[in-house]
């Protein structure tokens, strides 16, 4: 339900304004609608990454330790997990977006791509962006490589307790429980760790206008 809710929310944030901008001539948008674009998909889109880790962890529960499942993930732990995503998405978001508003900008401030984000917005800056773009790197670390190293461990765990299930039955419906999970990770952290992990020098507006579709869209479908 809670992923649900972010896919419907990022594609909220996205979708009309882009649509617009592909259907009709005039293709503007306000600094505050903007900003407010690139605070809210970088919000969701960091509240999903760390949710990720939370759905990594009740297969682990539910798979590794089935009959303790309703002890262990208590009503409240849940609702904490729950409530601790969604502060961390978007106090991570608030940060990147308001060293990104700080930056002076110049000339005709022509955004290419179909929506506001991080570093097609940071390439219009009139001053160096090393600075930002370190603050991204260690945003990614906290919200990207830990939650994904988190998840590959958990999964590692349920691998094994897979493997150890001696009826085929159970094994097959076990793997395909997490196959689902596994698909939409992969789709979803290998586009993102590549926007905003990579050094400036490797920036292209057209490759991230594609890759950017993507994972916005296509991962939200699934």
């Amino acid at each position: 339900c809670i992923l649900s809710l972010l896919d419907m929310g990022s594609v909220t944030t996205t979708m009309p304004q882009m649509l617009v901008h592909l259907l009709a001539q005039s293709q503007t948008i306000s600094f505050a609608g903007c900003w407010l674009q690139m605070y809210m998909f970088g919000a969701l889109g960091l509240t999903e990454s760390i949710f990720f880790v939370v759905m990594a962890y009740d297969r682990y529960v539910a798979i590794c330790y089935p009959l303790r499942y309703t002890v262990i993930l208590s009503w409240g732990l849940c609702t904490r997990l729950s409530a601790g995503t969604w502060a961390c998405g978007f106090f991570f978001s608030l940060i990147h977006t308001f060293f990104t508003m700080r930056l002076p900008y110049c000339g005709p401030n022509m955004v290419n791509h179909y929506l506001c984000e991080g570093p097609s917005v940071r390439s219009l800056a009139c001053m160096d962006t090393n600075l930002i773009a370190m603050v991204d790197l260690v945003i990614s670390v906290f919200v990207v490589v830990a939650p994904l190293s988190l998840i590959v461990a958990s999964y590692i765990c349920i691998a094994q307790a897979i493997l150890k299930i001696k009826s085929m039955q159970p094994r097959c419906k076990a793997f395909s429980v997490c196959a689902s999970h596994l698909t939409v990770v992969t789709f979803f952290y290998a586009p993102a760790t590549y926007i905003y992990m990579r050094p400036n020098s490797s920036y292209s507006p057209e490759q991230d206008k594609q890759i950017s579709l993507f994972y916005n869209v296509f991962t939200a479908l699934l």
